[in-house]
């Protein structure tokens, strides 16, 4: 570097591609979950498909200057010198997130290192969406969560010691910059197992790291097997935390029904001294004077005082019935949690035992459970249904039918390329359009904004704005109250409020 540059391409809505004189295309794949960084010999095109590669056209120009990487993570900035013409081209750079479901593509002004004035970003990020950090232009970026891993370049025998009792494919989590891939070849080379304990082979494995840096290339042959075994150990890791989530969750549920049951018998216990004060005041109405908020009275059986709480504007027969009427309250709800209770404990009992299977099982049996288990929380999910639907045009269209929905369908259940609706100006729905990133014909776009019209405070009005833009060019405000939202890069129609023929 420097290296000289002819300018981008973009072959598709979520890819672009950059000549670098010498080396071919350096091709940035950025749509999640499975983003890409890597040359290519292949004569590439195509023209910029939205205002995010058309602002990169246009902005970041000029030699590649240098490159950098966020430690050993997958966080890469691209500086670009800038370029002279009629109208000039400041220097900026391009940093690429190759982070898997949150990958993102983001232009920064000219600096150093990964902070900065973020121009523009391939994907907003609100804080609905991410509480770490926003992602929006005009912001200053921020990096990924900070992680403390050991730096297999400067590593000593001694930092090694963490890994002793733990499988080796936990070595991932040690080392900083070790994938998959690096993970087989560190298997193949200290000659343990992924699922193997390091034990007392830890000067192995410093061994097999440091033979990594100086030649992290893959032994042909074993790259395959090794990868699936990664693969296999890291899927059965993966359902083993959703299960265990799941399973962890119902067992606080159920310890809290328990406590239910211990505490309504301490409300029955309570219901027994209330019964017998309001028998009391039925046998000795006439010593009770009026206006107390207390009295004195004997025992039955021992003779002895005791101090009965009324309330003062009650007759002493309606301190007896309300006593009586808590008293029955508190029996009735103990005895309903107290049929429970064996049901509720041999169900606790189930779920600690599977708990402890989950953790020791292998990756068919998982996956078995993880059918059983999560597919059943699935299918009770979605069977609770959020805001008024409709069909217009081969599309889902949905209607929050209050702010709780509105802020549902906006900031959880909307996809960031999704079709945003809300009359302008005036209080009303929010109106999603489940268009998964394809374009909305115009007729279309004229229905959907008058169901929106028809669904705000404009609905007796005529010829109202209305406007709509992508899901992920809206978000919330710090502060707000539940379906307050600003908006950016919208269009505006003016229609008359209706309602569409189909309904869902």
């Amino acid at each position: 570097m420097p290296l000289a540059t002819r300018g981008w391409v973009f072959p598709s809505e979520t890819s672009a591609a950059l000549y670098l004189e010498g080396l071919g295309f350096l091709v940035l794949e950025y749509a999640p979950p499975t983003p890409a960084l890597y040359f290519s010999r292949d004569r590439l095109q195509g023209e910029a498909r939205n205002p995010f590669q058309r602002f990169m056209a246009s902005k970041v120009q000029g030699e590649l200057v240098r490159a950098e990487q966020l430690k050993l993570d997958r966080v890469v900035v691209f500086h670009f010198s800038g370029a002279k013409g009629f109208i000039d081209a400041p220097p900026t750079r391009l940093l690429f997130e190759v982070t898997g479901r949150n990958a993102n593509l983001l232009i920064l002004e000219t600096g150093e290192g990964f902070a900065g004035k973020i121009l523009m970003a391939a994907r907003e990020i609100t804080g609905s969406r991410n509480r770490y950090r926003v992602v929006r232009s005009g912001g200053s970026y921020t990096p990924p969560p900070p992680y403390e891993k050991l730096d297999p370049r400067t590593l000593q025998l001694e930092d090694l010691e963490v890994l002793a009792e733990r499988p080796l494919l936990k070595a991932r989590d040690v080392l900083d910059g070790l994938g998959p891939t690096l993970l087989s070849e560190l298997s193949r080379r200290s000659g343990i197992g992924l699922s193997e304990v390091v034990g007392d082979r830890i000067p192995v494995v410093f061994s097999a790291v440091k033979s990594l840096v100086e030649d992290p290339s893959v032994a042909q042959g074993s790259l395959s097997e090794q990868a699936r075994d990664v693969s296999q150990a890291e899927q059965a890791e993966a359902i083993r935390k959703s299960l265990r989530e799941v399973l962890q969750k119902r067992l606080k549920v159920l310890h809290e029904q328990l406590m239910d049951v211990r505490r309504a018998e301490q409300g029955a216990e309570t219901a027994l001294q209330e019964r017998a004060w309001a028998d009391l005041l039925m046998a000795y109405q006439h010593q009770v004077p009026e206006g107390a908020t207390g009295v004195e009275l004997p025992d039955f059986e021992t003779g002895e005082r005791v101090q009965v709480p009324l309330k003062p504007d009650q007759k002493p027969w309606q301190n007896a019935d309300r006593l009586y009427a808590r008293a029955r309250k508190r029996e009735d709800v103990y005895l309903r949690l107290l049929e429970r209770e064996p049901q509720l404990l041999q169900e606790q009992q189930e779920l600690q035992v599977l708990l402890e299977q989950v953790m020791q099982a292998d990756l068919p049996r998982l996956k078995q459970w993880e059918q059983q288990i999560l597919g059943a929380e699935t299918s009770t999910k979605n069977t609770v249904q959020v805001g008024a639907r409709y069909r217009i045009g081969g599309f889902e269209v949905l209607v929050g039918r209050n702010s709780t929905e509105n802020e549902m369908l906006t900031h959880r259940i909307g996809k960031s390329m999704d079709h945003w609706f809300h009359a302008q100006g005036y209080p009303g729905s929010h109106v999603l359009v489940r268009s998964g990133g394809k374009e909305l014909p115009f007729d279309v776009v004229l229905k959907v904004a008058a169901l929106a019209a028809h669904f705000s405070k404009a609905r007796e009005s005529g010829n109202v704005p209305v406007d709509y833009t992508r899901i992920k060019h809206v978000w919330r405000p710090k502060g707000a109250g539940k379906g307050q939202v600003h908006y950016t890069q919208q269009k505006t129609v003016f229609v008359d409020p209706a309602l569409p023929e189909a309904v869902m």
